[in-house]
């Protein structure tokens, strides 16, 4: 039988990707990389930077419809509906009703608390952190306010202390910054829809770098007195990348602005 040289090249070829193709299938899959963090020198997780939310949960933390004053956004919480007690939805109601008024936040010019001072008004915030330090300084924008963060293993202080901030004492699981806060003061409220806490409230925050410029803010909620169960919050956090971009003074005036302009 006689073969001309494009039959062979022909055989040659499909020879070759039948033999290349059964190679490719041999290879084991590759996983994707997560992508890589900043690292201080001590290993640790670079949080270092300005940070900011750009969601609605200062608005209200669950579903909400655009109205007049605020954009609509979608809940922010993990299990969609906060876990209250009876008597406290109530309160809820009330406050809710009464929010242009009532606001600790909006009408008072107080300070907002924890978790809410991380998304209050969608203002950036600026971490401090030193490799072996003993602490994490956090500035924030609003009301010129900062947190401190204690990473020495020192246990919070005996007694209760009612702090609008609450106390902080914070260590690192892995790659996450686990910060436990209690001591607050009673009636704090955690959005604009009136959702509140008591004095029993205990919030631990959860930091994690999803890569350079997007920290995963996770925050579980436990206040006996107001809710059935511990609750929690997750909203993406993100980095201020502009040139010399840098906090700003605050000011804020408690003024009945409704009354002027309803």
């Amino acid at each position: 039988m006689i073969f001309s040289r494009t039959h062979c090249l022909t055989l040659l070829a499909g020879a070759l990707l039948v033999v290349s193709a059964s190679g490719q299938s041999a290879k084991p899959a590759v996983s994707p990389r997560a992508p890589a963090i900043p690292r201080l020198s001590d290993g640790k997780p670079n949080l270092n930077g300005i940070w900011q939310s750009i969601g609605g949960a200062d608005a209200d933390l669950q579903d909400h419809a655009a109205d007049r004053y605020n954009p609509g956004a979608q809940s922010v919480v993990d299990e969609h509906t906060i876990p209250y007690l009876p008597d406290a939805l109530k309160t809820r109601d009330d406050n809710r009703a009464q929010r242009r008024t009532l606001d600790p936040v909006t009408a008072k010019c107080n300070l907002p608390g924890v978790p809410r001072l991380t998304y209050a008004r969608n203002l950036p915030f600026q971490i401090f952190q030193l490799p072996k330090g003993d602490k994490i300084t956090v500035l924030y924008e609003y009301a010129e306010a900062h947190r401190f963060f204690y990473t020495n293993g020192t246990p919070h202080p005996p007694g209760h202390i009612n702090w609008y901030l609450g106390d902080s004492r914070a260590k690192w699981e892995g790659d996450t910054l686990v910060v436990d806060s209690i001591d607050f003061l009673d009636g704090l409220w955690l959005d604009h829809a009136g959702d509140y806490t008591s004095d029993q409230l205990h919030v631990v925050e959860r930091y994690k770098l999803i890569d350079a410029d997007h920290i995963d803010y996770k925050v579980e909620i436990d206040d006996p007195k107001v809710y059935s169960k511990p609750w929690h919050i997750d909203i993406t956090l993100y980095r201020r990348t502009e040139k010399d971009f840098q906090l700003l003074d605050y000011v804020c005036y408690a003024f009945p602005y409704e009354k002027y302009y309803p």
